[in-house]
């Protein structure tokens, strides 16, 4: 790509940020949790469809991808699922194909009170705009977005066709991502930009969810004694988990990507229920917990480890042994991806345009790192052999309190993510 069109691309950028804050901030008032994307998909769509680009907006039938590999199991409909995606069709078909993959659903905000403001009444202050989602990872999806705009600013549009997504259900299962492979969007490399600090992922990690459902025997607590206490007989049972984590990430049983990381694994008691009555001994106890596993390391094995674990740490109880705890598994069954072991043509050509655009816009060498999380980059990688890219803007607090993604890094992204559009699937005039 020559110069002048960097140039161009570059200013086209910084000529529309403000309007690409203002849309950030739009989207983010969107409180687009689990089962409530919707109003957030329509402000998408209507986006989309304004600029032009043919919208395919659809609600996620589980029958049509339960079959395919990758699929992870759900306890809830999906009537309320759907998936948004902005095709551009090119004319010429010179370039290669892409892929611009988003996810618009976030988690839950957690206690109001805890926030410094509120989370879903986006504002921008020193720097940072703030907002939940609006990091993780609703300024990627603004980024993708406006690197298109700013081709259009100059009159020019990509020479290949390019599939915008926003999808959901990236934060639980992954199931928009893979609904959009049932449905038949391929490219020749996908672009992911989640908030990993304009770092390059070469790696990232499979995550398992699962419930444990224990039962006890409920009795007046005055006869504590005559009774079997199904919150408490949670206790070695997740610390037997923790065992297992321990010796999943010993040296020796480290996947290559990792072998530098002393604890990659990390186990989550998420959430905890259970009981009737103060007064009254529990009867039940459910517990959730995520598990992560390495790239390489087989799902089914992992699940009959934490399976034997279990019950051998529910034998050891004198209650639970007769009454043996009940495993449920439900949202992730994600393996690990590794982009680093790619060594195609196409992974290789992909790679060379993003560090090169990252070169042009920021000065510095586009750094990689394998990192703890999962990312909807598996399904491109693993599935439908196409090199998935997660590069993408600084932010902080993710999942956390007072989230917030960084203005500048955000306008660095989207002109690094508009000249490598340009380069990787050419131009052509509109």
């Amino acid at each position: 790509m020559d110069q002048t069109l960097q140039t161009r691309l570059i200013n086209a950028v910084d000529a529309a940020f403000d309007d690409q804050i203002a849309f950030l901030c739009e989207l983010t008032a969107h409180p687009s949790t689990r089962g409530n994307e919707q109003s957030a998909q329509d402000f998408m769509a209507d986006a989309l469809a304004g600029r032009g680009y043919e919208v395919d907006r659809w609600r996620i039938d589980v029958d049509e991808i339960r079959h395919m590999p990758g699929f992870s199991p759900v306890l809830t409909p999906y009537d309320d699922a759907v998936n948004v995606v902005g095709i551009h069709r090119s004319r010429t078909g010179t370039g290669r194909s892409l892929i611009l993959n988003g996810h618009v659903d976030v988690v839950p905000e957690g206690p109001l009170d805890m926030w410094d403001s509120p989370p879903f009444a986006p504002h921008v202050a020193d720097g940072w705009v703030y907002g939940r989602g609006a990091g993780d990872m609703k300024a990627g999806l603004a980024s993708n977005l406006f690197a298109l705009d700013a081709l259009r600013r100059v009159g020019l549009a990509p020479a290949a066709d390019v599939f915008f997504q926003s999808v959901v259900e990236e934060e639980c299962t992954g199931n928009g991502a893979l609904a959009c492979l049932a449905r038949g969007y391929r490219a020749d490399a996908a672009l992911i930009p989640e908030p990993f600090a304009e770092t390059l992922v070469t790696a990232q990690l499979g995550v398992l969810w699962f419930q444990v459902h224990l039962k006890g025997l409920p009795t007046h607590v005055a006869y504590a004694g005559s009774g079997a206490n199904a919150i408490e007989a949670a206790v070695p049972l997740i610390s037997a988990l923790h065992e297992m984590e321990a010796r999943w990430n010993a040296p020796e049983n480290r996947s290559p990507g990792y072998a530098h990381m002393d604890h990659a694994l990390n186990l989550n008691i998420g959430k905890i229920e259970g009981g009737d009555w103060a007064s009254s001994v529990p009867a039940w106890c459910v517990f959730d917990v995520r598990m992560a596993i390495f790239p390489g390391q087989s799902i089914e094995a992992a699940k009959a480890e934490i399976e034997a674990v279990l019950m051998a740490a529910a034998r050891d109880n004198t209650f639970l042994k007769n009454a043996l705890p009940q495993i449920v598994y439900h949202g992730f069954q994600a393996e690990g991806y590794a982009l680093s072991d790619d060594r195609g043509d196409t992974a290789a050509a992909a790679i060379g345009a993003l560090e090169a655009a990252h070169g042009t816009v920021t000065g510095g060498v586009l750094d990689r790192a394998a990192i703890t999380a999962t990312t909807d980059a598996r399904f491109f990688g693993l599935y439908a052999d196409t090199p998935a890219l997660v590069y993408g803007l600084r932010a902080e607090a993710i999942h956390g309190f007072n989230e917030r993604v960084e203005i500048e890094s955000m306008r660095r992204v989207t002109q690094t993510t508009a000249l490598f559009i340009a380069d990787w699937c050419g131009t052509e005039d509109i």
